[in-house]
């Protein structure tokens, strides 16, 4: 049985494909969760690699003093940090944002022929400069590592953009509307 990623993957073919149809692809799937995509256990990995997309399941340290948090996040880790590391969290972003910014990370990618050893090579100080890289300031979180609650779902370079436009968010205390919302003011 085809998990998410290789039947949009297989529709997909070779091609680039545009935002409205990886919204319209995904709109067609069902029984689509996150913990669905962990559980498969297909691509669970015990650590990450710098440059990847992972997701997981996370219980933040400060919960109680967070105003909100997401319990499900992807990610894209940049940097190493004290007890974990420093990675962009798309869900904090609305769909739209998250497709623009993969677009363009598309220009830091290491080794393009979208292998498994495919990644991007960001640093902060890219990250922090880059006008095109704005959104990211509102979605970078520091993850610590005995906070981390399963393995890590590695997400192949080739299905970033489908894993991004899934309505798989777990936000806490607040609607995806009050984060992107909150996001938006970050970086306009």
């Amino acid at each position: 049985m085809a998990n998410v990623f290789d039947t949009i993957r297989l529709k997909k073919g070779d091609q680039e494909k545009s935002y409205k149809w990886y919204k319209d692809e995904i709109s067609k799937l069902e029984n689509l969760s996150g913990r669905n995509l962990l559980a498969t256990r297909k691509g669970l990995v015990s650590n990450i690699v710098l440059g990847n997309m992972y997701l997981f399941l996370y219980d933040p340290k400060h919960k109680e003093t967070l105003p909100y948090y997401d319990k499900l996040p992807l990610v894209l880790p940049f940097n190493f940090a004290p007890g974990g590391f420093l990675g962009i969290n798309l869900h904090y972003l609305p769909y739209l944002m998250r497709f623009k910014i993969l677009g363009a990370l598309t220009d830091y990618v290491v080794n393009s022929k979208n292998s498994d050893k495919t990644k991007v090579q960001v640093s902060w100080n890219i990250l922090s400069t880059a006008a095109k890289f704005e959104p990211v300031k509102a979605c970078v979180k520091h993850y610590l590592s005995d906070h981390v609650q399963t393995r890590f779902l590695r997400i192949n370079y080739q299905d970033w953009v489908t894993a991004s436009q899934l309505p798989i968010e777990q936000f806490v205390k607040a609607s995806k509307t009050k984060v992107w919302n909150d996001s938006r003011k970050k970086y306009m």
